[in-house]
């Protein structure tokens, strides 16, 4: 067994995670290989199960245990690329964070991140400010801890889930990359320079849509606090009063300490240096605003 850091977790595994870093010390969290016919009923958000399709079936406990039976001839890569990404996601829900379907990098030391839903050009922004020499907190799953005074964002592991064209278009090779599931048009990409390894205070999100032009235009309290709900990871989990009335109120708790735009995009890969630029103005009148404040 292994033990790997990510989300600022040290997580021990039986199975391989080579898009993780690997590290020493006491596990947060234990990932076993369960080849037995176990079954434990949903409980609520700290103990849940699931099954996917050609990866195998998962059994999720208390923010603490995972419990894999992959599917006969599953390839390792892919199991892997699956728990660091949708089933890490459920356990971080259940050790209390806030999860947000969103990737996110660094500019002048503070988090800024690009919500939106599949498709919307997430892990896109994120490389595009990955091939700018930008450092990368993560990439479609963020977790962000709320405390009296910030919202943090914590960093998750150095790779890119992304489209075939995207990586062609940033210079990559894909004939070695694998799918992140069976289905999944996404590649996996692991880098090896520029991860923001440590976590930092958010500053801004950016809340990604298509559209006919290019845009940024801030976002009402409202609206933020609709987005966050909307573009929640595991929320299915909260079915408890209690658990989604906390979750509220971590919403709620984020859209008073961080600022959101829209960031409306008409699709194009030859535009990315463009947009990058976009968000580096804004986000430098962003600051003027905060200092002048």
């Amino acid at each position: 067994m292994r033990l790997y850091q990510a989300y600022n977790l040290k997580i021990a595994s039986e199975i391989p995670l080579p898009q993780l870093i690997e590290t020493e010390g006491k596990a947060d969290i234990v990932i076993n290989l369960n080849k037995t016919d176990q079954k434990i009923e949903h409980n609520g958000s700290d103990r849940c199960q699931g099954n996917i399709p050609g990866i195998g079936r998962f059994i999720i406990q208390n923010g603490r245990t995972i419990l894999v039976n992959p599917e006969p001839g599953v390839e390792i890569d892919r199991l892997g690329i699956v728990l660091t990404g949708a089933v890490l996601s459920v356990i971080l829900r259940q050790r209390g964070f806030l999860v947000l379907h969103a990737s996110c990098v660094e500019i002048n030391g503070y988090a800024v991140a690009f919500m939106g839903i599949s498709g919307c050009g997430k892990s896109t922004m994120a490389a595009a400010f990955h091939a700018h020499d930008y450092r990368i907190l993560s990439d479609d799953i963020m977790p962000i801890k709320i405390t009296p005074n910030s919202a943090i964002a914590l960093p998750s592991y150095p790779s890119f889930k992304l489209y075939p064209k995207s990586l062609i278009y940033l210079g990559e090779d894909t004939k070695k990359l694998s799918s992140v599931t069976q289905k999944s048009l996404k590649l996996s990409y692991n880098f090896a320079e520029n991860f923001q390894d440590k976590p930092l205070n958010i500053q801004k999100i950016y809340v990604l849509t298509k559209g006919e032009k290019h845009t940024i235009k801030n976002l009402k309290l409202q609206d933020a606090f609709i987005e966050l709900v909307r573009h929640t990871r595991a929320i299915n989990l909260m079915d408890s009063s209690e658990s989604m009335s906390k979750h509220l109120s971590m919403c709620s708790q984020l859209i008073q300490k961080v600022s959101f735009c829209r960031f409306t995009r008409k699709p194009s890969l030859t535009d990315l240096p463009k947009l990058v630029k976009m968000v580096e103005d804004d986000f430098a009148q962003t600051n003027i605003k905060i200092l002048a404040s």
